[in-house]
């Protein structure tokens, strides 16, 4: 779901310390916010926290409950023997939903013409700040309906945790962790976005001052 960024104007908010949500301070001037917006939480649900697995397992354990009772039960007892597997596995499935809504809603993820910035953490806020000029490759998994993950691949010394950027994270990358845009709505939108805007961003000529240029000018 993509927004426009809004300022708190009254009220409390775990975020209101924030001039604009998802940024911890107002960005430089000539600056541009491009896109804000958080990862779609039923998405997230299945692709980070494997919910289809999980609900398959149990699944699985419930028919082989009762296919191994059913020749020495009676129909119902045989039911019932299953019943405590199809209530662990909802009370499980229901907890993952849970953690995925809570993760989603409390993400960010800011793409500006100069970086990328992804607010994330339920319980641990944690603000990563992605300027293009450390960003080496962007990555698109693009999924059915038109959600993706786009992974960043980070440049030189910039070194990120797995477990503090988890589920924003591309999967299976633990030692040189990639921080991601992870299950939002039209992903190939945004990644063309972020393209655009870091091709942009890189390819500015740095203007610098010779170091003679007194001595040239006085002359």
């Amino acid at each position: 779901m993509s927004h426009t960024p809004k300022k708190h104007l009254s009220g409390h908010d775990d975020f209101e310390i924030e001039p604009i949500e998802g940024l911890p301070a107002e960005p430089p001037k000539g600056e541009q916010i491009l896109w804000q917006g958080r990862p779609d939480w039923w998405a997230l649900s299945k692709e980070a926290l494997n919910l289809k697995w999980v609900a398959g397992y149990f699944a699985l354990l419930t028919i082989w409950r009762f296919v191994s009772v059913v020749d020495l039960l009676p129909l119902g007892q045989a039911i019932g023997s299953a019943v405590p597997f199809v209530l662990l596995g909802l009370i499980v499935c229901g907890l993952l939903m849970l953690v995925a809504y809570l993760q989603a809603r409390a993400a960010m993820y800011t793409v500006t013409d100069a970086r990328v910035v992804l607010r994330i953490g339920a319980a641990l806020t944690v603000t990563l700040n992605l300027p293009y000029t450390q960003v080496g490759n962007a990555m698109l998994d693009l999924r059915k309906g038109g959600t993706g993950t786009i992974a960043l691949e980070t440049l030189g010394e910039t070194r990120l945790s797995y477990l503090v950027c988890w589920p924003h994270v591309r999967p299976w990358y633990f030692k040189d962790a990639q921080p991601s845009l992870r299950c939002i709505p039209e992903a190939e939108k945004v990644a063309v976005l972020l393209a655009d805007a870091a091709q942009a961003r890189v390819s500015i000529p740095k203007v610098t001052r010779p170091l003679n240029a007194t001595a040239v000018a006085a002359e």
